[in-house]
């Protein structure tokens, strides 16, 4: 048994937001938009349930660099915005100082620094120089869960007393124009985002979740249908299948029968669903596939449609809406659960 719990959870996104019609006209205006492409656009755009989207940029054109030295230059500086804003929300929320963190996981997949986005927060905060961090890299759109189990680790261990759980994405820093629809489908769905959780050893008082079990898997052989490639110049080219809604699906249930098995529960037994919005057509699958309510998975489709996919941070923030417009009781339980490349999936069971 796992003894963690979450004692505050925030979330930040850039000032910059467009909706789906104003991203869609800068579009039109750079690229000119026409045949079966510009339907594509006007369908994704136009048509799209997301209602807008945050980007972190100071000027709309960065999203058209295609320089990755300057791209890289961007998401450091934005990443560490976000992470920094995010981490001082969940800390004034739980009532602690900077001074107390003794720990922080920092995960990303959206751009690469050597050292990574940890040394910056830090630096941030002014944190002890004997911290403990870690930097997970790689993990996509799931990386908030295994971020979380590595915190509880620290935790398990007595390593640290309060670790800081920061997803942070800058998807715009990778957006890569072409014909190809996969990649009109990217740059139609993901914004930029990022949410800091304050875990601490259970016992302590939390209106927030307390982390039971993990469980999580990779299917290489659908790595190709959902990942970064990266092109010859250095940039990092999406890749998003149209099957996706479908193996992330048969991913997250596969991972979910794993999780509650080991503690002799079904679905039945979970009351909560804070699962990865990743688009709608694979919370309607999960929600098919298991026989849930279509309110189990109101609090992603409100994330998706409001901010887009941000990639990790996405799930964090689909909890952070359950936390607020749900009304979970003591001793209810709840699942949070996402996929990324690889193909990857991830879970962890919670207790209210």
């Amino acid at each position: 048994m796992l003894h963690a719990v979450i004692r505050s959870l925030a979330t930040a996104n850039p000032p910059c937001y467009l909706t789906q019609k104003e991203a869609y006209e800068v579009l039109d205006r750079r690229l000119s938009l026409e045949g079966k492409t510009g339907d594509l656009y006007r369908k994704l755009f136009l048509e799209s349930p997301i209602q807008g989207r945050y980007l972190a940029v100071d000027h709309i054109d960065e999203t058209f660099e295609t320089s990755q030295g300057k791209l890289t230059e961007r998401f450091l500086k934005q990443g560490r915005r976000l992470a920094l804003e995010a981490s001082r929300k969940a800390l004034a929320a739980a009532g602690v100082e900077a001074g107390e963190v003794d720990a922080i996981v920092v995960n990303t997949c959206t751009g690469y620094l050597c050292p990574g986005l940890s040394s910056y927060l830090a630096e941030d905060l002014s944190l002890s120089s004997s911290l403990k961090f870690v930097d997970l890299m790689g993990m996509g759109c799931g990386g908030a869960i295994p971020n979380l189990e590595c915190g509880v680790g620290l935790l398990a261990r007595q390593a640290a007393s309060r670790v800081l759980c920061v997803s942070v994405e800058v998807c715009s820093a990778t957006v890569y124009l072409g014909p190809e629809p996969d990649l009109i489908v990217s740059n139609a769905i993901f914004g930029d985002g990022a949410s800091a959780a304050l875990l601490v050893a259970a016992g302590q008082e939390s209106p927030f979740p307390r982390l039971v079990d993990f469980e999580s898997g990779i299917f290489p052989e659908y790595r190709e249908k959902l990942r970064y490639r990266t092109q010859c110049d250095g940039r990092l080219r999406n890749v998003l299948s149209r099957e996706v809604p479908v193996i992330g699906t048969e991913v997250i249930t596969t991972i979910l029968a794993r999780l509650l098995s080991r503690h002799h529960l079904g679905t039945e037994d979970i009351a909560w669903w804070a699962v990865h919005a990743g688009g709608l057509a694979i919370l309607d699958r999960i929600e098919k596939k298991l026989s849930l309510p279509t309110s189990a998975m109101q609090w992603s489709r409100r994330i998706f449609t409001s901010f887009g996919n941000m990639s990790s941070p996405t799930l964090m923030f689909a909890l952070q809406n359950l936390l607020q417009q749900g009304s979970p009781r003591s001793g209810e339980k709840g699942v949070l659960l996402g996929f990324g490349a690889g193909f990857s999936g991830f879970g962890a069971l919670v207790v209210f």
